[in-house]
């Protein structure tokens, strides 16, 4: 099964206003597991990048006034991703300014159910918990330190730990077989037939006087077949 993990960095929030992908980085991982082989794009995007945006992302208009438009490297990108599904924290903020560039382009637009959202998954499995990228790699130990500024194929490779942890941890090939049968010439560890041994006075009852009058005067309309008043 072959999924990519995918991160976008934009100037902005809406691409109806006007703002533009700046970034795609992506890692392409095969049942579970990355296979080395990785995506990453940066991207001019046609107008000035605001203050903000720089501040997040260090990217700036003389870095990227050189750099391909998204209708130069949109063929390719969609050939990279086919039908595979994307892993994206925050799905729907990636989704809508891919998809607002590929319709520019006249391209397929790729719809929501090939999208995994950990930030959802994050927040199913953690509910009232921070679910930043940054405090599940906290929660789970990945080591995010690198993470100085919004990179789109850092954060990308950084979710893939993530995703990994969220589905159930780093052992995706894990196969629970049936114990083997012991060899005549193993040792017999005693241990291994360990029983608790009984106490040496039994725990006094918790039941109070009313709750044992209570229950008798319950068996009592129960007539003589009730199992309570039978000895094994």
């Amino acid at each position: 099964m072959r999924e990519i993990v995918l991160d976008t960095e934009t100037t902005g929030f809406d691409p109806e206003q006007g703002d533009r992908i700046v970034e795609i980085g992506a890692v392409e991982l095969f049942n579970h597991m990355p296979t080395g082989k990785t995506y990453h794009q940066y991207i001019n995007p046609e107008r000035a990048m605001p203050r903000e945006a720089f501040e997040v992302h260090g990217l700036g208009d003389d870095f990227l006034r050189d750099k391909p438009v998204f209708a130069a490297i949109g063929r390719d990108f969609q050939s990279f991703v086919g039908e595979s599904k994307l892993v994206i924290h925050n799905a729907s903020f990636d989704m809508k300014f891919l998809n607002f560039e590929l319709k520019r382009m006249g391209l397929a637009t790729m719809p929501m159910s090939q999208a995994i959202d950990t930030l959802m998954m994050a927040r199913q499995r953690f509910p009232g918990s921070p679910a930043t990228l940054d405090a599940l790699c906290r929660r789970f130990g990945v080591d995010n330190s690198r993470r100085e500024k919004h990179g789109a194929l850092l954060d990308s490779e950084i979710l893939a730990e993530v995703y990994l942890e969220l589905i159930g941890g780093r052992q995706p090939d894990l196969v629970l077989a049936p114990k083997p049968a012991a060899r005549q010439d193993e040792v017999h560890r005693p241990q291994d037939d360990w029983r608790p041994r009984p106490r040496a006075e039994a725990l006094p009852s918790r039941l109070t006087e009313a709750e044992a009058a209570a229950h008798q005067a319950f068996i009592g309309k129960l007539g003589p077949a009730a199992l309570w008043l039978k000895r094994l």
